[in-house]
């Protein structure tokens, strides 16, 4: 199999103005930490490839056409940009997940509905459904196909709560690495198998066998000789 190349993209940078919770998370802790875990699973598969198109210590907020381009110049086979949603500012009640496509028909569709489906099964948040997301700068800038995930809202105190865990963060990497490695048929390394376990031994105790008599009187004789030359340590037995 020839190298597989997926290009992923935290959305935004961490002092973007406005991509927060009302309380205070920046939407990049989230995406960012999601895209970490996500290149670290994708190292598990047989020649897989990812390029990481963001800042990552979150201080410059690349702009997307910076982005496109990398992704076009390494001529990657996939795209992905990994977001949280909000509505508005301020706390509300808009909730779930939904995924952008390039048009609805085509491959960035068939995986759309992949993620999708994926990602409202393994967190059991509300189905916003798959969208057209033609308008979105990387999804239709990019040559490969391209998608983006919209992972939970920001606005919502539940769903805040959900993209500040670890827990979550790390069920949405994988279910992702997962969904994308299935549909695209992408093999994982095998890993060595452990070695089977040692039988357990007297590790660093030898054993010297000196003499044998039938008259127990001659074996009596033997270990006090034994003991006259310092050796500490014998058993004399029947």
């Amino acid at each position: 199999m020839s190298l597989f190349k997926i290009t992923l993209s935290p959305g935004h940078g961490l002092h973007t103005p406005g991509k927060r919770t009302p309380d205070g998370m920046h939407e990049w802790e989230f995406n960012a930490a999601v895209v970490t875990k996500m290149i670290d699973l994708f190292s598990h598969y047989k020649d897989v490839a990812v390029k990481r198109l963001d800042d990552p210590t979150g201080k410059n907020d690349i702009p997307l056409e910076t982005r496109a381009k990398a992704s076009n110049n390494w001529n990657a086979d996939y795209h992905l940009d990994v977001h949280a949603n909000a509505a508005g500012d301020t706390w509300s009640d808009a909730h779930g997940i939904e995924t952008f496509s390039f048009g609805l028909s085509g491959k960035s569709f068939e995986i759309a509905k992949v993620l999708q489906k994926a990602l409202v099964n393994g967190t059991g948040l509300a189905d916003r459904g798959v969208k057209n997301g033609d308008w979105l700068y990387m999804v239709r800038t990019t040559k490969a196909p391209a998608n983006l995930v919209e992972c939970g809202f920001m606005s919502n105190k539940n769903e805040a709560a959900l993209l500040k865990s670890d827990a979550y963060r790390e069920k949405i990497a994988n279910t992702l690495v997962n969904a994308i490695a299935g549909y695209f048929k992408l093999e994982k390394v095998k890993e060595d198998p452990k070695p089977a376990a040692k039988p357990k031994t007297d590790a660093g105790i030898h054993k010297v066998q000196v003499g044998a008599f039938s008259d127990p009187k001659n074996a009596e004789k033997l270990a006090e000789e034994l003991k006259k030359k310092g050796y500490k340590s014998f058993i004399v037995k029947e």
